[in-house]
């Protein structure tokens, strides 16, 4: 037995027993680098505690967290050549809101060669990408700046150097301009690209096409244009592909079908045309196919059903035609299936027996009918469903109330009838969105509808219920949105929310509600519509608690009094509608608190005295159009595992009285809209010039009231205005010459007032042509009435006058001379004509005949 010899059996153990407490040490201007990165980090967040563990005392920056090194290059002796590799420096901020960081805090870590991966997402860094310092980084296999605020233009040469780069993804950042083609050219090696969610326009660079080691390209949300290339077919080792949310146009490129590795294919949103390419079922792969919201043409090709590993099938919001396949109810693994908004038939007379077992399912405007389809009810893990607009009919079905995965139903414009069932709101429901508007749904709302307890969206509008609002509905902490209007709901006692309930979006309005206007509300409410009831009493002091309003609509009511100063603190009022009520009083000044309103309608009340000068020069809202408000759409993203739907919900039209007639602004372009309505009342002052100021105005309506004086020139500055009602008043002068600057002016109505004088020439008043915008004035001309004024008359002849003093006597002369010649010559002609006949008849047509001439002659003569 050969002993071991006992000093080195002592230095292995030595070895052994030291070897954890031994590190690798990373190079000494590497660990300056990220301590010069850490310090710039803290000296615009220093409370942050990300980097505790980066030390200046520490000598190895390996041990740091979110450093990673390399192992030594000889592995057999206890080395201390170690470099930093990789850094995970995503959400340094979390769970903290990070305010922006700019894109140069990152070049410390350009001096660290050896960097293979480098994660900075999810850090609120803006600015353009610092491309020359990333070129340093030769060795970078792994580059992630997503979720950040980067923006500005990729150069030309963009990551060309970075040709070891296997993985690149920039998404969600704000970077515009062309995608480099030299930039991204080299980049031979690359693997996965995510360039979504930016703002990239222009075509595809054909060098994208080159890279034939990609496996995932995701160009989507972004502005690209023109059409597909073929080229498109080169990247044959592709498994995602996604271009959906562009502008890209013309047909879907048949090469499309030799990417037979593809699992993920999204074209969806574009302006894509012409019909799917037959072939599309050779992507034997395919998933998920994502080609909805395009203008696809034709039917669903049949070879789809080759199709046979689809999970998610979308081809919704095109314009495909054709009776749907009954075997897309085949696909075993098939989870999600939207064809709706299409002009797709449903064939109602087919039994259908499904084999796949449906998360989500949209067959909206497929021309259903009759009962809801009986297959549905096999459909139980159905967690979103859609059928508006078909001819659906009959009661809500008890099968599909006890739906328990059901989240989002939308049943809407339907004439689905009978009153709704109670399981629907049981707790043990899922429903976060209930959609039933536009039916004919009756009686009463079930007293359970507060146990919903996921629901944050409920539509019942366009119906026929009636009876009292259920107390129970405000127990609905998480409801968001809520539209019972147009049925037959009445009552006086409104439920009481939660002032810090989440509702934002409440309309009440066409029911039969009584009593003093509600205010029962959620503080942070957004948007309330109570217009078109029976509400009574004095506008209710305590309004100003819902501070957060936007948008408030109270007309066609009963509503008295003068307008309290409490309405007025809520400055964040947008619309404020108070049409056909009866106010009293004069308009407040204090309406000058407002300054974000654009839509202001006080038409068709009581309201006497001026228009303030104050509220008018106060009225910021209506000087210019504020950029990027939000619109008024609700934007529902549901996603399963295999789709997303996106569902947008726009809030009810606004009504209002436009050009003449009453029309209803779209909620979802309010921000378009810029509206004074004051007619209808006994306003009595003259038209302040300041109202001149308020370019945003669209339309300015101050008929049937008693203002006058001249109209100020100064309206002539309303730039965007479309249409201007002066009618009715009491103004006089002349329209002002200004009006010619009033471009976009469709609509001018100037009728019973006191105006005088030419209509002005020129612009968008060449074709005010309508004489009865401008009839019962005391003296108005102008071609556009077809009345000439005074100065377009030709002047009236004049008598030429001669030196000769005989030619008086001369003209005396001749007409004594004319007048027997002419007598004889008219005689002649009777003579000849035979009129005079020697031998008269006896018969009555004698008679005639000799009347004749008589009258012949007396009226020559």
């Amino acid at each position: 037995m050969v002993m071991a010899n006992p000093s080195l059996l002592l230095e292995s153990i030595f070895i052994i027993i030291l070897l954890p407490c031994l590190s690798w040490s990373c190079p000494e201007y590497q660990k300056q680098a990220l301590l010069q990165f850490k310090s710039s980090i803290l000296a615009i967040h220093s409370s942050l505690h990300t980097f505790d563990s980066w030390n200046s005392n520490s000598s190895n920056c390996c041990l740091w967290d979110m450093v990673s090194c390399s192992s030594p290059s000889n592995s057999n002796s206890i080395s201390t050549s170690s470099v930093v590799i990789a850094l995970h420096l995503s959400n340094l901020f979390a769970p903290l809101m990070p305010s922006s960081l700019p894109s140069n805090v990152l070049a410390p870590l350009f001096f660290i060669r050896s960097l293979r991966m480098l994660d900075v997402s999810l850090n609120s860094i803006s600015g353009q990408i610092p491309v020359l310092g990333l070129g340093n980084l030769s060795n970078l296999v792994h580059l992630d700046l997503s979720y950040n605020s980067i923006n500005g233009q990729i150069p030309a040469l963009g990551f060309g150097n970075l040709v070891n780069l296997v993985h690149l993804d920039l998404s969600l950042n704000s970077i515009s301009g062309q995608i480099p083609a030299l930039g991204f050219g080299n980049l031979n090696n690359l693997v996965h690209l995510d360039l979504s969610w930016n703002r990239f326009n222009g075509s595809i660079p054909l060098q994208l096409f080159q890279l034939k080691k990609l496996q995932y390209l995701d160009l989507g949300s972004n502005r690209l244009s023109r059409e597909l290339p073929e080229e498109i077919g080169n990247l044959t080792k592709l498994q995602r592909l996604s271009l959906g949310s562009n502008k890209f146009s013309n047909g879907i490129p048949s090469s499309i079908s030799y990417l037979r590795e593809l699992e993920e294919l999204d074209l969806g949103n574009n302006s894509l045309s012409m019909e799917i390419p037959s072939d599309i079922g050779n992507l034997s792969s395919l998933s998920s196919l994502s080609l909805g919201k395009n203008k696809l043409t034709g039917g669903v090709p049949a070879s789809m059903q080759k199709l046979n590993k689809l999970n998610s099938l979308d081809l919704e919001g095109n314009l495909l035609t054709g009776e749907i396949p009954f075997w897309l109810l085949d696909f075993k693994d098939l989870q999600s299936l939207q064809l709706g908004g299409n002009n797709l038939t449903w064939n109602n007379n087919m039994k259908i027996v499904p084999k796949c077992r449906l998360f989500g399912l949209s067959l909206r405007s497929c021309g259903l009918q009759g009962d809801i389809p009986e297959w549905i009810s096999t459909q139980t893990n159905l967690s979103y469903l859609d059928l508006t607009m078909n001819q659906l009919h009959g009661p809500f079905p008890q099968w599909l109330a006890e739906f328990h995965f059901l989240s989002y139903l939308f049943l809407s414009h339907n004439k689905l009838s009978g009153s709704l069932p109670t399981a629907i709101f049981r707790s043990s429901q899922l429903f976060s969105m209930l959609a039933l508007s536009h039916n004919n749904f009756s009686g009463e709302l079930p007293e359970n509808i507060g146990d919903a307890k996921f629901l944050s969206n409920l539509m019942l509008d366009g119906n026929n219920f009636s009876g009292p609002i259920p107390q129970s509905i405000s127990q609905i902490s998480s409801l968001a949105l809520l539209d019972l209007s147009r049925n037959r709901l009445s009552g006086n006692i409104f439920p009481v929310f939660d002032l810090q309930a989440n509702l934002l979006y409440a309309d009440f309005s066409s029911n039969q509600f009584s009593g003093e206007v509600p205010t029962t509300f959620p503080t942070d409410i957004e948007i309330l519509a109570l217009g078109g009831n029976k509400f009574s009493g004095a506008l209710p002091l305590n309004l100003k608690k819902l501070r957060n309003l936007e948008r408030l609509e109270l007309q066609d009511n009963n509503i008295s009094g003068e307008l309290p100063n409490s309405l007025l603190q809520i400055s964040h009022l947008r619309v404020l509608n108070l049409r056909n009520n009866s106010l009293q009083g004069s308009i407040p000044k204090a309406l000058s608190n407002l300054q974000n309103l654009q839509i202001l309608d006080l038409s068709s009340n009581n309201l006497t005295g001026e228009i303030p000068i104050e509220f008018v020069n106060s009225l910021t809202g209506m000087i210019e159009a504020p950029p990027n408000r939000t619109s008024g759409v609700v934007l529902t993203v549901v996603s399963f595992p295999f789709q997303r739907f996106i569902t947008e919900f726009a809030v009810n039209e606004l009504i209002v009285n436009w050009k003449k007639s009453k029309q209803g602004l779209s909620s979802h372009n309010i921000d378009m809209y810029f509206l004074l309505d004051l007619s209808n009342n006994k306003l009595s002052s003259e038209i302040p010039a300041s109202l001149g100021a308020l370019k945003a105005l669209k339309m300015l309506n101050l008929s049937f009231n008693k203002l006058f004086g001249k109209i100020p020139a100064s309206l002539g500055d309303l730039q965007n205005v479309e249409g201007l009602d002066l009618s009715h008043n009491k103004l006089w002068g002349q329209i002002p010459i200004a009006f010619t600057k009033l471009q976009q002016l469709t609509t001018l109505d100037v009728s019973n007032n006191k105006l005088t004088g030419r209509i002005p020439v020129g612009g968008q008043m060449n074709t005010m042509a309508d004489s009865n915008f401008f009839a019962n004035n005391s003296g108005l001309c102008g071609f556009q009435i077809h009345v000439p004024c005074p100065g377009d008359l030709p002047p009236a002849p004049k008598l030429q006058e001669h030196d000769n003093k005989e030619e008086p006597w001369i003209l005396l002369e001749a007409t004594g001379i004319g007048y027997p010649i002419g007598f004889l010559f008219t005689i002649g002609i009777i003579f000849l004509a035979g009129y005079f006949n020697p031998s008269l008849p006896s018969n009555s047509r004698c008679c005639h005949r000799h009347h004749h001439p008589h009258r012949l002659i007396k009226q020559r003569i």
